[in-house]
């Protein structure tokens, strides 16, 4: 049967890495998790340990210990690939503007069309 000792022992075979990940799935919901312990462990049967472990880690590195990711990783086969240099805004698109203006109040009593005019009028202003 292969129960969450039996998954937990057959991870740690795999590696330190591939063992943190099964006991996160199972920390919590064990029963509802087990299967995706058993996908997680039955890759091996596919892919080299070595890999796999790698691939664990690249998962837990990205934020995602899955049995989606694990495998997706494994058939792209970047679990080797290097991390990509952070920028330091963790490949978010840049806001047209600013950080400051993000998340400004808005004033309720001007309108979109009362905004329109204003800058309509300046333009005109500025043009003469």
């Amino acid at each position: 049967m292969r129960t969450p000792v039996w998954c937990r022992t057959q991870a740690s075979e795999v590696g330190d890495v591939c063992r943190t990940v099964v006991d996160q799935l199972l920390e919590v919901n064990a029963l509802y998790r087990l299967r995706a312990a058993q996908g997680i462990v039955g890759l091996r049967k596919k892919y080299d340990e070595t890999r796999l472990e790698a691939a664990c880690a690249k998962a837990i590195a990205v934020g995602d210990p899955s049995c989606r990711t694990i495998k997706g990783i494994l058939i792209a086969g970047t679990e080797t690939d290097p991390e990509p240099e952070s920028s330091g805004d963790a490949g978010a698109a840049a806001f047209l503007h600013g950080p400051q203006r993000l998340f400004a109040s808005v004033d309720p009593s001007e309108t979109a069309d009362d905004i329109h005019d204003d800058q309509v009028h300046g333009e005109a202003e500025g043009s003469i």
